[in-house]
């Protein structure tokens, strides 16, 4: 249905009777509305259970809701296309629930490997960062090592919910535009980029913090080989046979790809492996990992942002030194590009 989540609510009576939703109101109205938007029954956003049929057009519906403060919300999200439920945080802007009739940009913001999506809240202040900017801020979880790729052998298919389902939700349920923006790291890094060149013109901005961006490269290609067969993934899996599949791998290669970001402005960002002052806190262990993920990576960036320029794309680099592949940096990255990022969703 394309009704305005706010104007279904004034609609129901059970969540009229005030000029202004309260954030407990549209939690409970979230909830007890899924139905009428989702085809979720109540019940069902209670204990999760799954008794209705997917609905048509979105191929997504929100089944559960938890707030972690008066913005922070953690949906729970049920995905035809990675049959089965997927969470994602949501930071909403203050005038949210004021401004029913406002459309919002969007900010969605991708995680690392190994990791999910607590972990931008986690490690920086994303939340005082966008304290007074009326943009919708989701970060979706990813999968450990799930590559923001449609795997290759038909699951899990995590591009067509993050770039079909998950934004159409978006819209129908909290009032995002066509202003969108994509920030990611190391394997989110990637995914940003993945995302930007695969749908043309589809997020204005897209920016990759310590992330690889040419899976050509022998140094890449035995990185993701070596990271996935740790954890139990064969990667002919995410993308096919390196060779029988090649053209499947370049269509996944944002290397491959530089005329395929035009209309978008692309930051990439890394550091070159030397540790500083920011790795203070760290282990011995975790500076050494992080120094030999993040010294491959400035060459690579630096080739791919002039084969960008030469195909008329806006480019923005910061190659920092020293720098690690960890939390430190992409926290201070993030206050770097924000004014540009807000400035650019506008």
């Amino acid at each position: 249905m394309n009704v305005d989540l706010v104007q279904m609510l004034r609609r129901n009576a059970l969540c009229t009777g005030r000029a202004r939703l309260t954030r407990r109101s549209f939690l409970a109205c979230l909830l007890l509305l899924a139905s009428s938007l989702y085809g979720t029954a109540t019940a069902a956003a209670i204990d999760g259970a799954d008794r209705a049929p997917r609905p048509a057009g979105t191929g997504a519906r929100i089944t559960a809701v938890r707030e972690l403060d008066d913005r922070t919300l953690d949906l729970t999200v049920r995905s035809r296309a990675m049959e089965g439920s997927v969470p994602v945080r949501v930071i909403l802007p203050k005038s949210w629930t004021s401004e029913g009739r406002r459309t919002y940009p969007v900010l969605y913001m991708l995680h690392g490997g190994d990791d999910d999506y607590t972990s931008w809240t986690r490690e920086t202040d994303v939340e005082e960062l966008a304290e007074d900017s009326d943009v919708v801020i989701v970060m979706p979880d990813g999968g450990k090592h799930g590559y923001y790729s449609d795997w290759y052998v038909g699951a899990p298919l995590w591009e067509t919910f993050h770039t079909v389902e998950l934004v159409r939700l978006m819209e129908r349920t909290f009032r995002t535009n066509s202003s969108r923006a994509v920030v990611g790291l190391s394997m989110g890094g990637f995914g940003a980029l993945n995302y930007a060149s695969r749908h043309p013109r589809m997020f204005r901005y897209a920016a990759s913090m310590s992330s690889y961006v040419d899976l050509n490269e022998p140094e890449v290609r035995d990185f993701i080989r070596l990271g996935s067969t740790v954890d139990g993934i064969d990667i002919k899996d995410v993308w096919g046979d390196p060779e029988q599949d090649d053209d499947n791998w370049q269509a996944h290669n944002p290397a491959a790809r530089p005329g395929a970001f035009r209309g978008t402005r692309v930051h990439l960002s890394s550091g070159n492996g030397t540790p500083g002052p920011l790795d203070a806190a760290h282990e011995t262990r975790v500076i050494a990992a992080g120094m030999l993920a993040e010294r491959m990576l400035p060459a690579s960036l630096r080739k791919f942002a002039e084969s960008l320029r030469e195909a008329g794309v806006t480019v923005s680099t910061d190659f920092y030194k020293p720098g690690t592949h960890s939390w430190p940096y992409w926290d201070r990255e993030l206050h770097r590009i924000w004014p540009t990022v807000m400035k650019v969703l506008r």
